[in-house]
């Protein structure tokens, strides 16, 4: 799985592709061919094929070798969920992932054009299988199991030691990842402006990194739910050897099933596993949790606006393979349903994006670093492959901004500001 070889070629011996490969080929170099930015090598048994003037993003070349034909047929019949199948079944290599992954990112009009280009059946079976996905309790509990289920020890091997599974904040360039998170979280209860006397609602536990830096750092009350059994028992077990348990309450239940008022509510990309389809029950529960003065800090992987629409009719890699149910809303449509299905008003927003790109970058070169303790522990390459791919799309996404993520501020209509002086 080792993507970042500097020097990749095919075998000398290789043999020619068939002509079903060569009609596959064909059809998508007729959609490559005017690559508006970067610039794209290809290299097959039959020869080298380059794409894009490099006028605009002259500095973002990638390279693809060939390794089986199949690759072609995989591109041309599903499109980037095909890509991604390829590389899993070791079908094509680079000598930089994060570079495709970037030019694809910077071109994903040309994306648009190979996925709706692909098998029509593929396109509606993989409809409908999101479509079985929803996001209802039950749903949410078997979307959210399928991920965070995987286990602690996987997640151990390339997060932070405080187990933050969302973008940090680096305050320097040379900030290490547990400097970064500690810094996230140091700001979010900042913001939330968290006392001694609070009682901050969590929806979304994680590991308990969250909930045991606000007991411990601000010494307020913290109630915070997951539906993840496996993180429920690890963060009650977390919060029991910190002595926070009499501060700490740890629930294994779904938003929807909460009760009482609490002064502040943070959810830290949670958010992503609710569904368009829920985000107004999301967004009344949350308001209807919240004392009339209190405050709401929710962190979130942003869609852009202006790719919405076409997000919320199609199935991409990361919900086929990575999150199952899950999706990215866009800042509009946060607070969209903010405005139109609680008293809430939008206080602050913080672009996180650039932070984003360089956790995943921290995170992929801990994966790696630890890659045979992690197929010690039972992960196959095709997983290793899937999970290197996962993490390079990602990176490369944000660094192109193809995704976003931000930190979102809300107040309930009683909230004042603390005073200037």
């Amino acid at each position: 799985m080792n993507s970042s070889t500097r020097e990749l070629a095919l075998p000398a011996t290789a043999r020619r592709l068939s002509w079903q490969a060569r009609f596959a080929r064909e059809q998508i170099f007729r959609r490559i061919r005017k690559l508006p930015r970067g610039r794209l090598v290809i290299e097959d048994a039959d020869g080298v094929y380059r794409f894009g003037s490099g006028d605009e993003r002259s500095d973002l070349v990638a390279q693809v070798f060939v390794v089986n034909e199949a690759f072609y047929h995989e591109l041309a019949s599903g499109g980037s969920i095909g890509a991604a199948e390829s590389w899993v079944h070791g079908h094509w290599r680079t000598n930089d992932l994060l570079k495709v992954m970037q030019l694809m990112a910077v071109n994903i009009e040309l994306l648009n054009t190979l996925d709706d280009s692909s098998s029509v059946l593929q396109r509606l079976a993989l409809r409908m299988l999101h479509a079985l996905n929803r996001n209802n309790v039950p749903g949410s509990r078997r979307n959210i199991e399928a991920h965070y289920d995987l286990g602690n020890e996987l997640f151990a091997q390339f997060l932070d030691p405080g187990m933050m599974y969302s973008a940090a904040i680096f305050p320097r360039a040379d900030a290490s990842l547990e400097e970064a998170s500690r810094c996230k979280l140091e700001r979010i209860c900042r913001k939330l402006e968290l006392k001694s006397t609070d009682h901050l609602l969590e929806i979304g536990t994680g590991w308990g990194g969250m909930a045991e830096y606000a007991a411990r750092h601000f010494g307020c009350r913290v109630t915070t739910t997951t539906i993840s059994r496996q993180q429920h028992d690890y963060a009650t077990r977390r919060i029991r050897d910190a002595g926070l348990e009499e501060r700490v309450t740890v629930l294994l239940s779904d938003y929807r099933e909460l009760e009482g008022q609490y002064d502040k509510l943070v959810s830290i990309e949670m958010v992503e596993a609710v569904g368009h389809r829920f985000l107004a029950r999301y967004f009344a529960s949350c308001a209807r949790l919240l004392k009339a003065d209190g405050l709401m800090l929710l962190q979130s992987i942003l869609m852009p606006d202006q790719r919405y629409r076409r997000a919320r009719r199609n199935v991409d890699f990361i919900q086929r393979f990575i999150f199952p149910g899950g999706f990215l809303p866009s800042s509009s449509a946060l607070i969209g349903h903010a405005g139109e299905h609680t008293d809430m008003q939008l206080l602050d927003t913080l672009d996180i994006t650039a932070h984003y790109a360089d956790t995943l970058a921290e995170w992929r070169r801990r994966f790696h670093r630890n890659g045979d303790a992690i197929r010690a522990l039972g992960y196959g390459d095709d997983f290793m492959r899937l999970w290197d791919y996962y993490f390079s799309y990602c990176e490369g996404g944000f660094r192109e901004r193809a995704v976003g993520t931000a930190q979102f501020l809300f107040a309930k209509p009683l909230y004042r500001a603390p005073a200037a002086r």
